[in-house]
């Protein structure tokens, strides 16, 4: 595996190389999760590149920027057994100049639901997903539906903008005790641990009422409501894949997705149905 850190030198790089290019856009911290994208790109390219990059424009005043979990020898170690060809670890200085051409979300999906309670957040990912897309030119890139909105944006950013790259959704991985892995649970104190279980608790209540007929959307927030009580619920929400809501669940094309807080900690869950 070979660790770069200067885009022109992963260019260079990746242009020396011939067949298909997967990419594993990541901030670093990597859990099992990451691995599955890992492992997802390695069997269907000949090239894998993995980025870690903790990007500053997607952070509001008053996030965890700074304290945000940064394992850098680990890190290095489960992508080179994970049998990653590159590994691309850029500096902001590396990645962001003075007066930059930003990308702004859009104004509807991308201030909806986890883009209410963070303006602007969405911009700042799209912005170094693009940034990263152009560096690396890979054939597909890799993302997790844990984030559902955000992997819908860069869908529709791709789209948008004629980009040449296939963006291929990955399952959400999840503990032992159902708990879906983020970076961001290490945050957590044991105890909030126990409260984070409601999340994942809720919506599997929610895909069980499902299954037994129950597809009224109002029905299902009111149960999955009270399976998340008392924690801090940001939102609770039934939408089909393109972020539309929805009255009644439509079996095959509808996310039910919630985020919540949990002490000081943010996190997002969804199940596709």
């Amino acid at each position: 595996m070979e660790i770069i850190k200067s885009p022109d030198a992963l260019k260079a790089a990746l242009k020396a190389t011939q067949g298909s290019v997967g990419f594993v856009p990541t901030m670093g911290a990597l859990h099992i999760g990451h691995k599955t994208l890992i492992q997802a790109a390695r069997e269907a390219n000949d090239i894998v590149v993995v980025s870690i990059f903790v990007n500053p424009t997607q952070f509001l005043a008053g996030e965890d920027l700074e304290s945000y979990p940064r394992r850098k020898e680990a890190d290095e170690k489960i992508c080179s057994l994970a049998g990653v060809d590159y590994l691309f670890y850029p500096d902001v200085s590396d990645m962001y100049g003075e007066d930059e051409v930003s990308l702004i979300a859009p104004d509807v999906r991308g201030y909806i639901l986890e883009g209410t309670s963070r303006p602007g957040h969405f911009s700042g990912v799209l912005t170094v997903v693009n940034k990263l897309l152009n560096i690396v030119r890979p054939d597909r890139a890799y993302f997790g539906r844990k984030d559902a909105q955000q992997l819908m944006l860069i869908q529709t950013m791709v789209k948008n903008l004629f980009m040449d790259v296939e963006i291929v959704p990955c399952h959400t991985v999840r503990d032992s005790d159902g708990l879906a892995l983020s970076s961001r649970n290490a945050y957590l104190s044991a105890d909030e641990r126990g409260e984070a279980l409601k999340i994942s608790r809720a919506l599997t209540k929610a895909s069980h009422l499902v299954g037994k007929g129950v597809l009224e959307s109002d029905r299902l927030y009111a149960e999955m409501l009270a399976v998340l009580e008392p924690l801090e619920v940001e939102h609770v929400a039934i939408v089909n894949r393109a972020f539309t809501p929805l009255d009644t669940v439509e079996v095959g094309n509808t996310i039910i997705l919630v985020e919540a807080v949990v002490g000081t900690t943010r996190l997002l869950d969804n199940v596709w149905i």
